[in-house]
């Protein structure tokens, strides 16, 4: 696919400066010109113009939205395309309120706007690593002595979850990074995401937590003792996720401040898709995520 020479968001309204233009660029991005049916592939396409089309088979209307992180929005391309592009380019995120300031909608729309933009973000959490792979948790929710003394939870110390949620992180060395929120984190938890993400020839790194010892059985396993005041030992430590949690945790305080427990795995998914493609340019992280708008979340869903 020809990128477009894009390096600022000034420069995509200059790309994209109708309604016409963006929904050019989709159908020439996803069907090279020749439209392809959304509910059979094999049917043939009448097209009613005004990038309008009827597939024949199924006697269904539909456009190059349909189906889409677009689908049945009201709001123009262009505002999708510009949430699109801070989102992804932003280091450390957008807050709902500051993106309905940007492209001038509500703030519960540009809320709805950023959840759906971060179920398509899953593209990037979703790899087999192998290699070099290191294994960390983390917990979400804030530290129980920085609350009022009405607002502390009981028994809340170490690994509980009562008031955190629980993150297994997993990154491969000059990698890939994926991420899970687990229920908690005992082994019951923790090895099924591994077993799932990481292939069985790769080497894991870990803290001493016995919650990695079904999978230590599994794969070949290096420790370092964080008990015994060790972080490094000879290639064992776990150095970089830790240095992606504190790039999440920063962003999370700094930008969004607060996170449910309900749509955690949202942001998670974007802080992923950030660490993952740092290496790509501005335009090339937008159209992959432009590739990969086939995750649809409605607003229902995310309120029930």
């Amino acid at each position: 696919m020809n990128f477009i020479k894009l390096t600022s968001l000034f420069n995509l309204s200059e790309a994209f400066p109708t309604e016409d233009s963006c929904l050019e660029y989709l159908e020439k991005y996803f069907w090279n010109n020749v439209p392809v049916s959304p509910f059979d592939p094999s049917s043939k396409v009448y097209n009613y113009g005004n990038y309008k089309y009827r597939c024949k088979n199924t006697g269904k209307n539909f456009t190059v939205r349909t189906h889409s992180l677009f689908h049945g929005s009201k709001l123009s391309l262009r505002k999708w395309f510009m949430a699109m592009w801070l989102i992804a380019n932003h280091k450390k995120g957008i807050s709902s309120t500051q993106l309905a300031s940007e492209i001038g909608v509500r703030q519960a729309t540009a809320w709805h706007i950023l959840h759906r933009i971060r179920s398509c973000f899953f593209c990037e959490n979703n790899h087999q690593l192998d290699g070099k792979v290191e294994l960390d948790e983390t917990y979400v929710g804030g530290k129980n002595h920085n609350r009022h003394a009405n607002k502390k939870v009981k028994k809340s110390q170490g690994r509980s979850c009562k008031d955190k949620t629980p993150v297994l992180g997993m990154l491969q060395r000059d990698g890939k990074v994926v991420c899970r929120v687990v229920k908690n984190v005992s082994k019951k938890s923790l090895t099924p995401p591994i077993l799932l993400h990481v292939k069985r020839t790769a080497t894991l790194y870990t803290d001493e937590y016995n919650g990695y010892n079904v999978v230590g059985k599994v794969y070949k396993r290096k420790i370092v003792c964080h008990n015994k005041g060790q972080y490094v030992d000879g290639d064992a430590y776990t150095n970089t996720i830790e240095g992606f949690w504190s790039q999440l945790k920063r962003g999370i305080i700094g930008i969004y401040h607060k996170t449910s427990r309900k749509h955690l795995h949202r942001y998670i998914n974007e802080f992923v898709f950030r660490y993952n493609t740092k290496d790509l340019s501005s335009v090339e992280r937008f159209n992959l995520l432009l590739c990969n708008i086939n995750y649809r979340t409605t607003y229902q869903d995310l309120i029930k």
